[in-house]
């Protein structure tokens, strides 16, 4: 384990619309990403006859987690798996998926996600299984981890930067810092100097490639329909567009949902201020049809 449960406290992003939306009677939510148990715990307080049954992979977040919903006794279980491979044991009246890295994930340096802080170059959501960052990195040859920096990152210097990444390698013994510093190199000096770091996307690509987030995403979005009582409600928050395409996309395609949010709802004002990591957030939502 990397850190205490207690490092693993943070905010949940876009609570109220959350609270708003999803179901205030009885039945099972199933908290497809339970982290520390911010969002579980929230609604087990607001709906006193609802039960949670929360999935998380990392061994961290389930410590976390399982201290923290502590008082709710066995209203709420904990499962260590990934979504991807989880069948239900029963119908849920909601679903519910907070895509992407948490913020005490960021901040643990031994984690590996972030460019700010110098740590191994791991990424994995768990960290007892898979290949780490640094060895996909080494196993890749230039052209296709520029393909992946690309299509993941989204990012337009991905051919420089694949270039400069295998000529210094290999990157399994190095370190995030030294990654991120070598990435910030391949831009002009105008362009190291913005609101968002020029590792960003880069670091993005790599963690979404690791943890094969977008294939996770497309398992669930196939899955999870089939896991709701007629009307329960599929609610997925995503942090980049290329996770919000496929759920919109997703949620339009597929006959046995409806959606109820027509745009994606994102975070009030005064949350993004209080909370700058929730800028980016976008909750869709849909319902089971009969």
């Amino acid at each position: 384990m990397f850190d205490s449960p207690g490092a693993f406290a943070h905010v949940p992003v876009l609570a109220e619309p959350l609270l708003a939306a999803l179901p205030g009677g009885g039945g099972t939510l199933i908290d497809c990403t339970l982290g520390g148990g911010g969002h579980s715990a929230l609604l087990l307080q607001a709906h006193p006859g609802l039960r949670v049954v929360g999935l998380d992979q990392d061994p961290s977040a389930r410590a976390a987690a399982a201290e923290r919903l502590a008082p709710f006794g066995d209203r709420a279980t904990i499962v260590a798996t990934n979504f991807a491979d989880y069948v239900p044991a029963e119908l849920a009246v909601a679903v519910l998926a907070d895509l992407g890295v948490s913020s005490p994930q960021l901040d643990v340096a031994a984690r590996g996600f972030s460019f700010r802080l110098a740590g191994p170059l791991d990424m994995r959501m768990n960290p007892t299984a898979g290949e780490t960052a640094g060895e996909l990195i080494d196993r890749l040859d230039e052209t296709a981890l520029a393909d992946l920096i690309y299509a993941y990152g989204e990012e337009r210097l991905s051919r420089r930067i694949a270039r400069r990444v295998k000529e210094q390698g290999p990157w399994a013994p190095r370190d995030t810092a030294e990654l991120a510093y070598l990435v910030a190199g391949c831009f002009p000096p105008q362009a190291r100097r913005g609101r968002i770091h020029p590792a960003t996307r880069t670091f993005q690509a790599l963690r979404i490639a690791v943890n094969d987030e977008l294939g996770v995403l497309d398992k669930l979005l196939h899955s999870a329909p089939d896991w709701l009582v007629p009307g329960g409600l599929l609610a997925i928050i995503s942090f980049h567009s290329l996770e919000d395409r496929r759920v919109k996309t997703a949620f339009l395609a597929d006959e046995r949902l409806e959606r109820v949010t027509r745009k994606a709802i994102q975070a009030s004002p005064e949350e993004a201020e209080a909370n700058p990591r929730s800028r980016s957030a976008r909750l869709r939502i849909a319902r089971r049809l009969s």
